[in-house]
């Protein structure tokens, strides 16, 4: 299970997707979340499903990847989704047995929520697994700058951001290696009550948070032999520039929106 967690992952590639602008990928799934919660009925979340498999397809990410990260979170969509069909009420009745009633409305906004969860879960994986953590810390610090105006630390928030995201993949590989040298030692996490289970995860809990600390230790060690102090004066590398293929993602976003609105309009 902890393998199937893919968030803060980055594939490396040289596909058009990877090389949008950080800033242009930032807004664009924010179009396309926005859009999602938009969409209503099934022309809608075809398109969107269309928009989100072509995605997919120029990533060139392979498709057990982008669908392994949804593993984790099965459990929430099939109770959102038991939520919506045994609690939702509507006008036809498709079964009833005392104080179940199960209707044609609950069902059909069970399934749309399901397909909706799943889309905006890989649209935003997709995100973390096109874009580099660096390209994804100065894309968010540009987004962000106006608003240093009022003295926000944004370069900091954003490197704190990144971090975060990208020590989400070495905190889940150290705790497979703690749950195997558990295991090795006679430990058992599958077996057993909801509270026997709970008390054989303490013995991986304290390794965990000593290794956390160790490696966030060693990362602000790092930080400051290399003259870190923050993000003023600091110059960059790579300096982002839009190209051609940046406010062509744009507009596709742009007309993403009004296709979505002008579905809702008809249906």
């Amino acid at each position: 299970m902890l393998k199937d967690i893919t968030l803060g992952q980055f594939f490396p590639g040289n596909t058009i997707v990877h090389k949008l602008d950080p800033r242009v990928k930032l807004i664009l799934t924010l179009v396309y979340i926005t859009a999602l919660f938009m969409a209503k009925g099934l022309p809608a979340y075809a398109l969107m499903f269309v928009v989100l498999l072509t995605c997919i397809l120029l990533s060139k990410i392979k498709p057990k990847a982008v669908f392994r990260g949804l593993r984790p979170v099965i459990i929430i969509i099939a109770f959102t989704v038991l939520l919506n069909v045994f609690f939702l009420r509507g006008e036809t009745v498709l079964f009833e047995y005392r104080f179940i009633v199960i209707t044609q409305e609950g069902l059909i906004t069970a399934v749309f929520m399901a397909l909706r969860l799943m889309m905006l879960i890989i649209g935003s994986f997709l995100l973390t697994y096109t874009t580099s953590p660096i390209a994804l810390t100065d894309g968010l610090e540009r987004m962000l700058n106006p608003l240093k105006k009022i003295r926000l630390p944004i370069h900091e928030l954003a490197m704190m951001m990144s971090i975060a995201l990208r020590m989400i993949p070495t905190l889940i590989e150290e705790t497979d290696k703690i749950m195997s040298a558990q295991k090795a030692r006679g430990a058992d996490f599958e077996t057993g009550g909801l509270i026997k289970r709970a008390k054989a995860i303490l013995p991986l809990i304290i390794p965990l948070f000593i290794s956390a600390f160790r490696r966030a230790d060693e990362l602000a060690i790092a930080m400051e032999s290399r003259c870190y102090h923050g993000g003023e004066g600091r110059t960059r590398m790579k300096v982002l520039k839009m190209a051609a293929r940046d406010f062509l993602g744009l507009l596709w976003g742009a007309m993403l929106v009004a296709a979505i609105v002008l579905l809702g309009r008809l249906g």
